[in-house]
């Protein structure tokens, strides 16, 4: 009982530092992944928090899965450099001893795994859709960054601005460059600022500037100073964003026939199967041995991981094209991994001296 609190006490420990450190991985790479669509003009600043909330809980599944296999595999590989299996084991308890905490440790894990792939992560997806579309329909100038230019292929418009003024809407050294019945058009202005009208319209108001239209050299070339010049800002059309499969709820996965529809539906079920199955094979190969140095174990759980992981991707893209049944795909890499598992175990316990056979006792030298 000692011990097992000990290992629950100590699993738990080293599962919040790592999902701290994964977590912060996870949110360094989608920040910067959001931010260099932010200066690209993809996306507005302020739109950054939500798309990365999505982002996060969209993968948050995998996140958790990865943390409770190196949680028992360096939990379990320190007890054995520090000789505290060797306790455990002369104290009468064998490997499979660990199996109980271990499990019951990663019971709450596997479920938060389920919720997270069968139902959060689809509306995480959807909502991140949603969210995007409703940027795209923002007016051109919300997303304009000071400093960058920004280009508009729709409204065949160019923009670049020196600084924006939030309170007041007000823009400084604007550049405009423009494409108006076949002639291009650029427009400078030392300053500008946002107007709504009553109808709901709404102009950008150019100050102190001035206008060129035409081609140089030519005889409809104008160059032409003004005071004020209003543009109406033409407000952008909600595109139809393409369908995911990814923001599929899972009850309409499992009603629907079509090929992709059964390969997602495959990956949803198979992440909470893998973590369980991760969580047991981490057992075997936290054993630690001296002669192969202290590192080998956690090599070996990498390279079989990333072996998993690479087989379950590879059914997935099967199911998909239509050469495997869903259920057939379900079966096939989860089997050989549980077989895998039951191997290990094996040639442990072995080592152990649970299946190792029973020495005779000699008997005394008589003379």
């Amino acid at each position: 009982m000692i011990f097992r609190r000990s290992l629950v006490r100590e699993l738990t420990a080293t599962a919040v530092g790592l999902f701290l450190v994964l977590l912060a991985i996870l949110f360094t790479n989608l920040v910067l992944r959001l931010l260099g669509r932010a200066a690209g003009g993809a996306i507005a600043p302020e739109g950054i928090g939500a798309l990365l909330g999505f982002n996060a809980l969209f993968y948050l599944n995998i996140l958790l899965s990865v943390a409770l296999f190196l949680t028992v595999l360096l939990t379990l590989s320190r007890w054995y450099r520090d000789s505290e299996m060797i306790v455990w084991f002369t104290s009468g308890q064998s490997l499979t001893a660990c199996l109980r905490p271990i499990l019951w440790f990663a019971a709450p894990f596997v479920v938060a795994i389920i919720a997270l792939s069968l139902f959060l992560s689809p509306w995480a997806e959807q909502r991140k859709i949603e969210f995007e579309r409703q940027l795209e329909t923002r007016d051109d100038l919300s997303v304009v960054t000071p400093g960058l230019f920004r280009e508009f292929p729709r409204a065949k418009l160019v923009v670049f601005v020196e600084s924006i003024n939030p309170f007041d809407n007000t823009v400084r050294n604007v550049f405009l460059h423009s494409i108006e019945d076949g002639k291009e058009a650029t427009t400078v202005a030392s300053r500008g600022k946002l107007e709504d009208m009553p109808n709901g319209d709404r102009f950008i108001v150019l100050e102190h500037g001035r206008r060129y239209q035409g081609t140089p050299g030519k005889a409809d070339y104008r160059v032409v100073e003004f005071d004020k010049l209003g543009r109406r800002i033409e407000p952008n059309e909600a595109r139809a964003l393409p369908t995911s499969t990814k923001a599929t709820p899972t009850a309409a996965l499992v009603e629907s026939d079509g090929r992709v529809e059964r390969a997602e539906l495959f990956w949803r079920i198979s992440v909470p199967i893998s973590a369980v199955v991760l969580t047991l094979l981490a057992i075997p190969l936290a054993y630690v041995n001296p002669r192969m140095g202290r590192s080998f174990n956690f090599f070996a759980a990498v390279f079989l991981y990333m072996l998993y992981s690479n087989c379950l991707n590879i059914v997935q893209s099967m199911i998909a094209q239509g050469r495997l049944e869903l259920w057939a795909g379900l079966l096939l890499p989860h089997a050989i991994a549980l077989l895998v598992v039951v191997v290990l175990f094996r040639r442990q316990l072995s080592v152990t001296g649970t299946f190792a056979r029973a020495t005779k006792r000699r008997e005394p030298l008589t003379a």
